[in-house]
């Protein structure tokens, strides 16, 4: 029986992840990084501040601190920014950095990880915007027809 190194299997499970079967743990990544909160929070640290709300989020990624992401993202609740941002540290997408001021300041920046996923993140937003006239246009003929 040959014995395998734990980098052996390390590098056999990496290789086995499908998102199609029920027990990959992919699943749950892809679930984390299809929330709503999540997708903005990525799309807003890859801005460059420049934009206007609703001008789309262009230019390159920078740090954030709290306040400013809690003002970008209308409608999200202080508990709700904060167990994202949390989770997004965990996963290793995002750095949180205190600095000691009065008031301490703490701010947050997408890590190389988070980079590589921002482009993605990103293109979505950007096609949603895009593309909102026509899925609601779709999405009324839909409704009449099913009337």
């Amino acid at each position: 029986m040959a014995t395998t190194t734990a980098a052996q299997q390390k590098a056999q499970a990496k290789a086995e992840y499908d998102a199609f079967l029920a027990a990959c743990p992919s699943r749950k990544l892809l679930d984390r990084i299809s929330d709503k909160w999540v997708t903005l929070i990525l799309a807003a640290l890859g801005s460059d501040g420049s934009h206007q709300r609703g001008a789309g989020c262009a230019g390159e990624p920078r740090s954030m601190r709290y306040s400013e992401l809690s003002r970008l993202l209308a409608g999200v609740s202080q508990k709700m920014l904060t167990q994202t941002l949390r989770s997004l540290e965990r996963d290793g997408l995002v750095t949180r950095t205190v600095t000691p001021t009065v008031p301490v300041t703490v701010s947050y920046e997408l890590t190389d990880l988070g980079l590589s996923l921002h482009q993605l993140v990103h293109g979505v937003k950007a096609w949603a915007e895009t593309h909102m006239d026509d899925v609601l246009a779709n999405r009324e003929a839909h409704d009449a027809r099913a009337a």
